[in-house]
């Protein structure tokens, strides 16, 4: 085969002549001999318009209302609502299923259907999500109004949490996304809120998506009572001593004495001890900070 081939190659290049031609012919040849020994690949089967390696942002769920536009075709153009079995309804192409899918993707099947129905030879469709129901994330905790709130492909953690009023001043500055996959199980992702406001954070990897829930924990806190402005219960702020609490509370009244501190802390047992406190300790979660008042 390989003595045959080169016959073709010289005798055709003696019609076209040159080397230019010479080498063109050979390169062509030594391909096909080379790919004849590979497998074919098969086409990709997908769906026009679906990415289903990575799941978008914002998908299309039931009870959204969606407008779809057919360039050209203003009859065609109309709002629907996705219904519960997923599928939206097209004229003349009939049910197309949409439930997972972005605006863009759902632009992609929608044309697909017209062109497998015939009924359009190169439509270009485009789709507008005007209402989303689907596309929801409970926020529950430590915020000024817990609930559900609807979010789009580039609603931040930020902007949700405003939407459900802010976080309390009980709230943590630690908050968690959960998530839970196909087959139910729950996956949390911490968010440092305090961090991400300072500039000192990473912005989470992880974006929000319909069926998340926000939760936002109580913050850790200290008790502190006897000598001070303002005894009460205050946030553990991170690295926060002693005398940081006592400021936290006011500072020390005229009878309190700077020597007279004592701290009431739980052990892991259940107990309690007692312990005289120094201005540069740390305090703790749950410590209970006594300022005494003075002998003299």
């Amino acid at each position: 085969m390989l003595n045959n081939g080169i016959q073709v190659v010289h005798s055709m290049t003696r019609w076209f002549g040159g080397r230019r031609a010479l080498g063109l012919l050979c390169a062509i040849f030594l391909g096909a001999v080379v790919g004849a020994g590979q497998p074919a690949v098969a086409a990709d089967p997908q769906t026009p318009g679906d990415k289903p390696d990575k799941a978008p942002l914002l998908q299309l769920g039931p009870g959204d209302s969606v407008s779809i536009q057919v360039y050209g075709q203003p009859d065609m153009s109309s709002t629907v609502y996705v219904g519960d079995d997923g599928n939206i309804s097209i004229p003349l192409a009939g049910n197309v299923q949409v439930t997972g899918l972005s605006p863009a993707q759902a632009s992609g099947r929608i044309e697909n259907a017209l062109k497998t129905g015939k009924i359009l030879v190169d439509p270009h469709v485009s789709v507008t999500v005007t209402q989303s129901r689907s596309q929801r994330v409970s926020v529950l905790g430590q915020v000024g109004t817990p609930g559900r709130f609807p979010i789009e492909s580039n609603t931040s953690i930020f902007d949700l949490l405003a939407q459900a009023g802010g976080v309390t001043s009980t709230g943590s500055d630690m908050i968690y996304i959960i998530r839970q996959d196909k087959d139910g199980k729950e996956t949390r992702y911490p968010v440092d809120l305090k961090g991400l406001a300072n500039g000192a954070g990473a912005l989470p990897s992880i974006a929000l998506r319909g069926g998340d829930s926000v939760f936002v924990p109580k913050a850790e806190q200290f008790s502190i009572y006897g000598e001070v402005s303002t005894p009460g219960r205050y946030r553990v702020e991170p690295g926060m001593t002693v005398i940081e609490a006592i400021a936290k509370a006011g500072g020390i009244t005229q009878r309190g004495s700077q020597r007279r501190v004592e701290i009431k802390r739980k052990l892991p047992n259940g107990n309690y001890s007692h312990v005289k406190a120094k201005f540069g300790d740390l305090v703790q979660p749950d410590d209970v900070i006594q300022v005494k008042e003075s002998i003299f």
